[in-house]
């Protein structure tokens, strides 16, 4: 059995960024962070299952009530990764993760394509 894994404390730094992937998942690495401070409270300004979050809960049909409590477990990253690929009620290939994650990589906050003339 492998080590314990210690939550991320959210009141000290911030979750991983949603671009980080996880086997190509852009949001879930973030989504297990905030999920882990949740879990013993310091998730700061920080929020499980948020609107970012609920994109890829839809993208692959994920219970996230059911992947928190495989985070209460203590699994580790690649444990949950297999958990989300045999729980997913949708079945995505390489190509779909791919796209999708790419998306993510040129999303702006509101959604919108990101546009350098647009910064202030």
């Amino acid at each position: 059995m492998s080590a314990p894994i210690v939550p991320t404390d959210l009141t000290r730094r911030p979750p991983r960024s949603v671009r980080v992937r996880l086997v190509g998942f852009a949001i879930l690495a973030r989504m297990l962070d905030k999920g882990r401070a949740t879990l013993v409270k310091k998730n700061g300004e920080y929020n499980y299952n948020s609107p970012t979050d609920q994109h890829l809960v839809r993208f692959l049909g994920l219970d996230p009530d059911a992947l928190l409590k495989e985070l209460a477990a203590g699994k580790g990253d690649g444990e949950i990764l297999q958990w989300v690929l045999t729980n997913a009620k949708t079945s995505r290939t390489p190509w779909e993760i791919q796209a999708w994650s790419a998306y993510f990589d040129n999303r702006g906050p509101d959604g919108e394509r990101w546009n350098p003339q647009r910064v202030r």
